[in-house]
């Protein structure tokens, strides 16, 4: 599955709040709520998750990601000085299990190594995602703060060594 990178813009805004809504269908779905306090209660959670991104990383950049030209979900990433920091990779439903995932990660991770610099995320402790993160060579880095693991793709991890199977990889702007 071949995918591209583009910026979002103000206009993608309702896309943002789809693949948002995605993420977090199963554990509001969970509580029960009638569909528009639910759908109130995300949009509110959504913007507050955009104003703190910009807020603490203003120079994040923040891109959909595209599947033959559809939208299938959305990437945030800070660029640092040591380090690319995931700040947000996700996908809609249709596009998990596939693969996307993992070469988004792996094109970072190229990228990083090729700058001589790490590539690091956070993730929720219980998050399934952390099992791929692991596979793909990120480890631990330092203790659970709250809900949250930080967790490390060194520079010259073999995933980031090996480099994208696929071919060039999409540009992460700086």
């Amino acid at each position: 599955m071949h995918y591209r990178l583009r910026p979002a813009s103000p206009a993608d805004e309702p896309w943002q709040l789809a693949i948002y809504a995605s993420v977090r269908a199963d554990e509001l779905a969970a509580l029960g709520w009638p569909a528009d306090d639910r759908d109130a209660f995300i949009a509110l959670q959504h913007r507050a998750q955009q104003q703190h991104y910009r807020q603490h990383f203003p120079q994040a950049a923040c891109d959909l990601i595209l599947v033959n030209d559809a939208v299938a979900g959305r990437l945030w990433v800070d660029s640092r000085p040591d380090r690319l920091h995931i700040l947000d990779i996700a996908l809609l439903p249709a596009f998990r299990a596939q693969g996307l995932g993992t070469r988004c990660l792996r094109t970072l991770a190229a990228q990083a190594a090729a700058s001589g610099r790490h590539l690091s995320i956070q993730v929720e402790v219980h998050n399934p995602a952390r099992r791929l993160y692991e596979r793909l060579g990120f480890a631990a880095e330092g203790e659970v703060q709250g809900l949250y693991q930080a967790m490390l793709w060194p520079v010259g991890g073999k995933a980031a060594r090996d480099g994208p199977p696929w071919g060039r990889p999409a540009p992460i702007r700086p």
